[in-house]
């Protein structure tokens, strides 16, 4: 399985560590990953300030970037949800995308749904809070959003109980 490492936007240029993260993760788990240098923003920004022709040419330039991987998979359930739900609409729903349905993902969602460790390559001796994302929990099913009163389930919780510490 080839893996093209989507980092969106805010996370290269704030939090650049999450991206070095999320590759070294994939690739400890056996993940044949490839991060294409070229990429940019998946135009949410745009998109939801209404500057939709602008979103359309970042989302044309993201479908050709990652036409070639199995699977895509970044670090934001935001910007995952942005491509799945957003570039069929951007995009006159033209099903032959690279990215939409099965083949984007959210890392954590990939790791738990289609990696499926048994056990993490990680130790992590201190006590972790953990924030669901709005979109992580009602777009992508990643835990049950409180609200509903559902059995309570965290794909999140489930892989940190891998971890030792």
């Amino acid at each position: 399985m080839k893996v093209g490492l989507f980092i969106p936007c805010y996370i290269n240029a704030l939090y650049p560590e999450v991206g070095e993260a999320s590759y070294k993760l994939l690739t400890q788990l056996g993940v044949e990953v490839d991060y294409p240098l070229d990429q940019t923003c998946c135009g949410q920004p745009m998109a939801n300030a209404g500057y939709e022709r602008d979103a359309k040419a970042l989302a044309e330039r993201m479908e050709a970037l990652f036409a070639k991987y199995d699977y895509v998979v970044g670090p934001s359930a935001s910007c995952v949800v942005f491509v799945k739900e957003g570039y069929p609409r951007l995009l006159n729903d033209y099903r032959e995308h690279a990215c939409i349905d099965s083949r984007i993902w959210e890392i954590c969602e990939f790791v738990h749904d289609v990696v499926k460790p048994t056990s993490l390559p990680a130790r992590f001796p201190h006590k972790v809070s953990i924030h669901n994302s709005c979109h992580g929990l009602r777009k992508l099913g990643l835990g049950s959003p409180s609200e509903l009163n559902l059995p309570y389930h965290s794909k999140l919780r489930d892989l940190l109980t891998m971890v030792e510490g």
